[in-house]
């Protein structure tokens, strides 16, 4: 079966084409930084007349590095939610369109179902069951997964996500849009042990986060700082460094207690802070202690792609799951309300 993916969630257009014996054939990103960037964050309005720019030329460039032509596509999938209404719309009115123009069936994809399954992409993908650690700008959540679409919600943000956290304490220090690469980036350069950060609700049992009052706690550094003369690029650095520690600590805390909880010894972290190396490298050493593997997509796949819709929407076509006709996006939607396969 071959399926076009559509990603259109937030701020990137995503296309791709899978093919359920071959794999992935080609995939195309266009991202909205330099557009959002003057305005410190996601301008919903112009990120869906964005979308619109994008999509068609995205759809054509796709199929002509694969090779295939429109006729050949037997569905398409998009990302119906969770995400911006107005730039889910987009996608799924494109999505549907193609579907009625050329014949096919369309289904629409949960956004964190893909991310979840993004890193089945791999030559090495990981076998069920496992814990799957969901960390991007809108969501932060400890997952038991059993199979597709067999998703137990173990705990999750009960304030900011994580990425959120990132970028919100990034603007506030004055740093450029996106936050998360830029803290990243200065962390590397920090002094470590001279700030030394809360690890939020970790003194506590349970699996839920929390890093709003970690954001707080971070400006109000930054601001004893300045206060005090001390607004130099190192020291800079230095909060950078703590930040990030707090939340890399924080995450590798809980998804140990999940993993203790659930008796599995797998994990997969998705999503866009899932990127960060520092996070990586504490969970692949807390997992290489507990006897254990973990699992990511390769960097260009753990933000927003099409490569993981069209993957994600495949299987469920191959289970007989398609959409109506009708053009319906969800821009809150638990992933635990999703049918099994």
């Amino acid at each position: 079966m071959l399926v076009l993916g559509l990603e259109t969630s937030c701020d990137e257009t995503g296309v791709a084409l899978y093919d359920s014996e071959q794999g992935l054939l080609a995939d195309a990103l266009f991202s909205q930084i330099d557009l959002h960037r003057v305005y410190g964050g996601v301008v919903p309005e112009l990120a869906s007349r964005d979308h619109v720019k994008r999509m068609l030329p995205l759809i054509r460039q796709v199929l002509a590095e694969a090779g295939r032509e429109a006729g050949q596509i037997d569905a398409v999938a998009y990302t119906a939610g969770p995400g911006l209404v107005g730039a889910l719309l987009v996608g799924a009115s494109c999505a549907q369109a193609l579907a009625l123009a050329w014949g096919v069936p369309a289904v629409g994809v949960h956004h964190m179902e893909g991310h979840l399954l993004a890193p089945m992409l791999e030559a090495q993908p990981p076998a069920f069951p496992f814990v799957a650690l969901l960390v991007s700008g809108g969501h932060t959540q400890l997952v038991r997964v059993d199979g597709i679409g067999c998703y137990e919600l173990l705990g999750e943000s009960v304030d900011d996500a994580a990425g959120e956290a990132f970028d919100k304490t990034a603007k506030l220090m004055g740093l450029r849009y996106p936050g998360g690469p830029e803290i990243a980036r200065l962390a590397e350069q920090g002094t470590p042990g001279r700030f030394v950060f809360p690890r939020p609700m970790t003194d506590r049992p349970g699996l839920d986060f929390s890093f709003s009052g970690l954001k707080t706690f971070t400006l109000n550094t930054w601001q004893q700082c300045r206060d005090a003369g001390d607004d130099s690029e190192q020291t800079r650095c230095d909060i950078a460094l703590a930040f990030q520690q707090a939340v890399v600590e924080t995450l590798t805390i809980k998804c140990r207690r999940a993993l203790k909880q659930t008796g599995l010894k797998s994990l997969v972290i998705a999503g866009g802070v899932s990127a960060n190396q520092s996070l990586r490298q504490a969970l692949e050493a807390m997992l290489a202690e507990l006897k254990g593997q973990v699992f990511y997509a390769r960097p260009r796949f753990c933000t927003d792609n099409g490569a993981m819709i069209a993957y994600a929407g495949c299987q469920r076509l191959l289970a007989g799951q398609h959409d109506g006709p009708a053009i319906a996006v969800q821009p809150r939607w638990s992933m635990e309300t999703l049918p099994a396969i």
